[in-house]
């Protein structure tokens, strides 16, 4: 979102729109209401919100309501208001990739989390919310320091639908349910649990069917996104449902991307009947970073700029990253394209949420959360749940005949090879801040065993093999050999979507020749946000184990380091699907389709609809133990409530499934405890994942996933685990049309290596006359 604009865009936002003055450890003054006009209405917090709105709207001139439409609002000094910044970011931690952020002073860094795939993998909803309230006790102690923002355009819960694109490490992976968990919990821990008052706003982008930057001359720009209304409602909506509904979030950003045909940005059925209709928002709709010029300038999709204002903001947006409004506005007004009374109602939502956050309250020392400061940033605190994040976050792909962990006693020596063995900032992925510190994979092996360490490659990019031999001599000097290869910014990042799957340049060779020369048990680490393809280290007899580490923050080394050797066993999961290199051929980016096309020889996307050969699965994970489930109890017969006469009007009711507002779904919540047993010698954390296969016949029979709990058990010790679904999000399926249905007859649940059947049945009890 901040990357790779035009050159003419960057110079006229830099020009307008950053903030110019150095960064301060001094309080920062009251944004508004602390001066002669603390009295006024729209000062007063007994007032509610609403009624301070209208007022300040009405106080406010045209030219003064359009200077507020975008991102660096200005200040409107007669009624001692002052300017804001609107982007700021925060997506693994508070981060300076906005403008609205300036590390230095007593701030001199924040706490930097793994990237949002590696934190995904941990499938651990509790720690996602966690993480969010401690980015946000530093994203107030930094505003209040007069440094940051306190609206905050994260997350990213866009479907991670092709293993490509560049930006998949930013967003929880490539379930819709897993998404919109992480969206609701993330967004939760942010914002805080306090009602109205908001400790920060959060943000959840890019609405919707967003996730191609740049592939074989498409870009994000240009992009139509030809998407069913099948798979709107059943895959790309849903995280962002999630936010609105679940996580009550302030903020929602439309995409750069049209959707069939129109740009979301103007798009009323997506912004202002979807959104704030159906959905509820009570928030505001902000603009990706010069998207409405984009509309203009490079869609062509209205005919002058005036126009384009009308279309947004009629459509639904009340916010611009850019200046597009702040320049056009004022003649789409005079020339009647556009009402003022448009401009009022956009004006309504910002200020609304500025007003949440407490900044027309006068002295932000006066407020909650005003006591936050230099101190609460960087805590040991912090940094040990991104340590703690980080080792959730590791995936355990392969071990064969048992490699890892590594012993201290056997393995006293261990060569560190490889382009990623001893990098910082490469292990924060993108959209990062500067963080508090690091330990490098290599200095975490270090403090359990000496090592030898050649890079073998002098990038990522891997240009040559003029270091593989020295590297090939380290191994053979070792008890044991770690290889840290992967990927890095420079071939996954905003808009650089990837050509391929395989390791870079020749890094194949050097974790092969390195392999065979090891004179003792080699480990794969891959540092990376998309999958790769790594079936030759998987069929390699000489490659012990394969351990996948996303992007895991500025604590990956020492996390890395405590797998390796077993002071932490692994119990992550795969996020996405990790493909063979040929699935490429046959899955271009720009198709949009989730469903397989077998006469088109098109395989589908993700685990719930590819069912083609995988190099591993979605899901997969393995541990340092082994754990069986008994179920202990689930219902087998549910009755679903036919609430309405409609649906018996319906023939085909009873064939096609009852839709989800003809019954009771806040009666259709099923308990299940499922009993998890460690049957070995090791304690460990289970990742348990419940997945559902609809009623056969008309319905394809995919498996989905439904739920996921984490639970620790001791060694040869069993912990019961209570699983909530509900029957209309889970058991629910969404014809052609985009309808949510609930299927009759048998769904099947599979969890671990149990399969348990629940049949649900029409019943009339309750049904409306």
């Amino acid at each position: 979102m901040y990357s790779n604009k035009s050159h003419t865009y960057l110079s006229l936002l830099l020009s307008l729109f950053l903030i110019a003055s150095a960064p301060t450890s001094e309080s920062r003054p009251a944004f508004a209401c602390d001066g002669a006009t603390r009295n006024l209405p729209f000062c007063r917090v007994s007032l509610p919100i609403q009624d301070r709105v209208g007022d300040l709207i009405g106080r406010l001139t045209l030219q003064e309501k359009i200077r507020l439409l975008v991102n660096n609002a200005a200040a409107v000094p007669r009624l001692g208001i002052n300017g804001y910044e609107w982007w700021s970011e925060a997506l693994h931690g508070v981060s300076n990739a906005g403008p609205g952020v300036k590390f230095g002073g007593a701030f001199p860094g924040a706490t930097s989390f793994p990237q949002v795939i590696s934190t995904a993998a941990s499938f651990n909803a509790s720690l996602w919310e966690h993480i969010g309230r401690v980015v946000s006790d530093e994203a107030r102690a930094m505003y209040n320091g007069g440094i940051a923002g306190l609206t905050y355009w994260s997350p990213n819960v866009n479907i991670f639908r092709d293993p490509r694109w560049g930006r998949g490490q930013e967003t929880p992976g490539e379930d819709p349910v897993l998404a919109g968990k992480y969206a609701a919990s993330y967004v939760q821990g942010l914002q805080g649990n306090s009602g109205k008052q908001l400790k920060v706003a959060a943000c959840c982008k890019h609405y919707t069917a967003y996730d191609l930057d740049n592939w074989n001359n498409v870009d994000r720009y240009r992009f139509n996104a030809r998407v069913s209304k099948q798979d709107l409602a059943d895959t790309y909506d849903v995280p962002f449902k999630a936010c609105v509904v679940e996580g009550k979030v302030g903020g929602v950003m439309c995409s750069y991307n049209q959707v069939n045909g129109k740009p979301t940005c103007a798009d009323p059925d997506l912004l202002r009947n979807t959104i704030r209709g159906q959905w509820h928002l009570n928030g505001y709709i902000v603009s990706d970073c010069n998207a409405v010029g984009v509309l203009y300038d490079t869609q062509h999709y209205t005919t002058t700029p005036e126009d384009a204002v009308a279309a947004t903001i009629k459509a639904g947006l009340d916010l611009e990253c850019g200046p597009f409004l702040a320049i056009h506005t004022e003649q789409a007004v005079l020339q009647g394209k556009l009402g003022e009374a448009d401009v009022n109602g956009a004006l309504i939502n910002t200020l609304s949420v500025q007003m949440r956050l407490g900044m027309f309250d006068g002295e932000p020392s006066r407020q909650p959360f005003g006591n936050l400061g230099p101190r609460d940033v960087c805590t040991p605190a912090h940094q040990q749940l991104a340590l703690e994040a980080a080792r959730q976050g590791i995936v355990l792909l392969q071990n064969r005949g048992r490699s890892l962990p590594l012993s201290t006693q056997l393995h006293r020596t261990v060569a560190v090879i490889g382009p990623n063995s001893d990098v910082t900032v490469t292990m924060l992925g993108n959209y990062a801040g500067v963080a508090c510190g690091y330990t490098t994979p290599l200095q975490g092996i270090g403090r359990y065993v000496r090592t030898i360490h050649q890079s073998g490659c002098d990038s990522v990019a891997c240009s040559n093999n003029q270091l593989f031999g020295v590297a090939e001599t380290a191994a053979r000097q070792a008890d044991a050999t770690v290889l840290v290869m992967g990927l890095d910014q420079s071939i996954e990042t905003e808009f650089k979507d990837r050509v391929g799957l395989l390791l870079p340049g020749p890094q194949q060779e050097l974790v092969s020749r390195v392999a065979m020369a090891s004179r003792g048990p080699v480990v794969l680490v891959l540092m990376s946000g998309g999958p790769i393809d790594v079936s030759f280290a998987k069929n390699d007899p000489r490659i012990g184990a394969i351990l996948w580490v996303g992007y895991p923050g500025q604590a990956g080394g020492t996390a890395i380091a405590d797998v390796l050797f077993g002071t932490t066993n692994p119990g992550g999961r795969l996020p996405m699907t990790w493909y063979p290199q040929d699935y490429l051929a046959k899955a271009p980016m720009t198709n949009m389709a989730m469903r397989a096309n077998p006469s088109r020889g098109y395989p589908g996307r993700t685990y719930r609809f590819y069912k083609g050969p995988v190099v591993f699965p979605f899901g997969h994970g393995m541990s340092y133990t082994t754990f069986a489930h008994e179920l202990a109890h689930a219902p087998t017969t549910v009755l679903v409530p036919l609430t309405s006469l409609y649906g018996l009007q319906n023939s085909t009711t009873f064939n096609n499934g009852i839709r989800v507002t003809h019954t009771n779904c806040d009666t259709l919540i099923l308990e299940i405890h499922i009993d998890v047993k460690n049957t070995g010698h090791m304690d460990g954390t289970h990742t348990m994942l419940i997945f559902s296969i609809p009623p056969a016949g008309k319905w394809v029979a995919n498996k989905q996933l439904i739920g996921f709990e984490k639970v620790h058990v001791v060694a040869r010790g069993r912990q019961r685990v209570k699983i909530h679904i509900h029957v209309c999000k889970h058991l629910s399926v969404v014809d052609q049309f985009g309808i949510r249905r609930i299927p009759m007859g048998e769904h099947s649940l599979h969890i671990g290596d149990i399969k348990h059947s629940i049949s649900l049945q029409i019943t009339l009890d309750n049904i409306k006359t």
